[in-house]
């Protein structure tokens, strides 16, 4: 292991981001990561992790936390819980672009962020338009490595409870059988695999920017 690589994770709470930490921590990459977090994640124990407890509203007023190797970004919410749009987009899209320009200054080398399958700027649909957007502004920022992973509907066991998409990774479960030829990208995708993607590619030198979809991340996942 490098013992000069330094990380930070923001979303390590939800979904992907926990499976993120895990996998991060199993593969021994990096000598310390930090985890940006709105509360402590109760029961959790690293050697290499730490805990910050931080304001996402005002991210800039902690620039240390961000001069770090690699920065990996797995906000993100719902109209449902936040209540409204306004508060959607802020933290699945005002978040990301702050944490970004600062991991500019802190000269990150690499952002990877977990966007969606769909996501357009044009698109009619707020969630998709959203995602676009924020794809769009990471691109302006001229990282030296921004890696984008689009993934479909993802499996896994949430902390909270979503019930559209409990019934929808239920209906996955038994479409995935049949998801092949034209119906294959939209598989659905298990969030560790979302996971071990973002981790695999963290640790490659390619400079650029890289956009994956639902199944490129499930190749490199799968890769030996």
């Amino acid at each position: 292991m490098n013992n000069k690589k330094t990380a930070i994770v923001l979303g390590a709470s939800g979904l992907v981001g926990n499976e993120l930490v895990k996998t991060l921590i199993q593969r021994n990459h990096y000598n310390k990561i930090q985890l940006l977090v709105r509360r402590p994640i109760e029961n959790f124990e690293s050697t290499i992790c730490e805990q910050r407890t931080v304001d996402f509203d005002q991210l800039q007023t902690y620039p240390e936390l961000f001069q770090v190797t690699d920065v990996f970004c797995c906000l993100g919410t719902t109209i449902k819980k936040t209540k409204s749009k306004e508060a959607f987009r802020k933290v699945d899209y005002d978040y990301p672009v702050e944490a970004a320009k600062l991991a500019l200054k802190g000269r990150a080398e690499k952002f990877l962020i977990v966007s969606a399958m769909g996501a357009d700027s044009e698109s009619r649909f707020f969630y998709n338009r959203v995602k676009g957007d924020i794809e769009k502004s990471l691109k302006t920022l001229d990282f030296p490595s921004l890696h984008i992973f689009r993934p479909s509907l993802l499996l896994g066991e949430r902390k909270e409870f979503r019930f559209g998409e409990k019934l929808g990774a239920k209906a996955s479960g038994l479409l995935n059988t049949i998801m092949i030829g034209p119906m294959r990208p939209y598989k659905a995708i298990e969030a560790k695999n979302v996971a071990k993607a973002m981790a695999s590619v963290a640790e490659s030198d390619s400079n650029g920017v890289f956009t994956y979809s639902s199944q490129e991340i499930e190749r490199i996942a799968n890769q030996k």
